[in-house]
Order: structure tokens, then C-alpha cells, then sequence
């Protein structure tokens, strides 16, 4: 999966306009939410909290049109609370955020 740093950086201009103090605010809260989101998936051991966080997780991605996000919040909703496969797509996309 390849990151397209611009899709994600365009919709925050767009809702935060030339201010780079807060994009940077944006930014930094798009990627806490997420991480929070990964932190409650990786402590999910039934089926509803597992699919409670990869929803979460997808609309936010769906939000700000981060494909790869999505891609993978979708593929956490298809496989089994705990799936490690899963949980280290998601972290090497939000390693890609925050980089």
C-alpha cells in the first residue's frame, strides 16, 4: 500500500485554510485518534469491540480520504479479533502518518 501523503494534507487545508499551526493541530489529531483506535483493536478479544474499533477506525479513515487507512480498517472488519495480521497492516500505515 502505497501512503498519498497529499489526499489527507488537502482535506485538512481545506478545513483548516492557510493556517499551518492548525494542520498541524488537525494532523496531530487525526493521528491520536487513530492510534487510539489501533490500541483498542490490539485489546479486543470479543467480536464487538473488535468491529466497534475497526469502524471507528474506517470512518475516520472515510473522513479525511485516507485510502490505505480504510483499506485496512476494512480488512480488520473481515478478520478475527486479534488477528496479528490486521493489527500490523494498520500500524504500518499509521507509521507512514506520522512519519
Amino acid at each position: 500500500m502505497a501512503y498519498e501523503n497529499g489526499a489527507l494534507d488537502a482535506n485538512l487545508a481545506a478545513a483548516a485554510g492557510d493556517d499551518p499551526a492548525l494542520i498541524r493541530e488537525l494532523r496531530g489529531a487525526f493521528y491520536e485518534s487513530a492510534s487510539k483506535q489501533l490500541d483498542l483493536l490490539k485489546r479486543s478479544r470479543c467480536d464487538g469491540n473488535w468491529n466497534v474499533a475497526a469502524m471507528r477506525l474506517k470512518g475516520l479513515a472515510a473522513s479525511f480520504h485516507a485510502q490505505d487507512l480504510l483499506t485496512a480498517a476494512e480488512n480488520a472488519l473481515a478478520s478475527a479479533p486479534g488477528e496479528p495480521a490486521a493489527i500490523r497492516d494498520i500500524e504500518d500505515v499509521l507509521g507512514r502518518f506520522s512519519g
